[in-house]
């Protein structure tokens, strides 16, 4: 028998983190646990370019509503992970990325044996509705097993 654990890696988004991290805490229940977030940076980068273009003529850095925005998305990911780590109720490693979230979901998972994500998508219809376009693109290209659980009752 090997000491060797697998690593479910587990997607925490703010609309279906509890789901995902019950499927870890039943279908996973030895594996080593990553908890990723992925804070989408396009918002905060819009706010800068914005204020850099014509709201921010004659006003300093420090009124720049994308700084505010990148820490505030900041302390909101890191919230959520602590929520989904208290939820889990084991030790986990926490993982805290900004990017593209369906690029670095499938990037983080090279290194892990299980993605557990929810859906996203419209819940009234099963199937391919019931994804929305960042969670279709992680199921598409994920290097690694995908457990795709429902967030809420279909």
């Amino acid at each position: 028998m090997s000491d060797v654990k697998t690593t479910a890696l587990v997607w925490i988004s703010p609309s279906t983190w509890p789901a995902c991290v019950d499927a870890a805490r039943e279908r996973a229940p030895d594996d080593h646990v990553v908890l990723l977030h992925v804070g989408d940076d396009r918002i905060a980068a819009e706010a800068h370019r914005a204020y850099a273009g014509l709201l921010g003529r004659g006003h300093g850095p420090e009124r720049d509503p994308g700084s505010r925005l990148e820490a505030l998305s900041g302390a909101a990911g890191a919230d959520l992970l602590e929520k989904a780590a208290h939820r889990l109720g084991r030790p986990c490693e926490l993982l805290d990325r900004h990017g593209r979230p369906q690029e670095e979901v499938v990037r983080a998972a090279a290194d892990a044996d299980l993605l557990i994500c929810a859906r996203d998508g419209d819940r009234e219809r099963p199937g391919p509705h019931s994804l929305g376009p960042e969670s279709r693109f992680v199921v598409d290209h994920a290097p690694c097993p995908v457990l795709l659980v429902w967030p809420h009752q279909a």
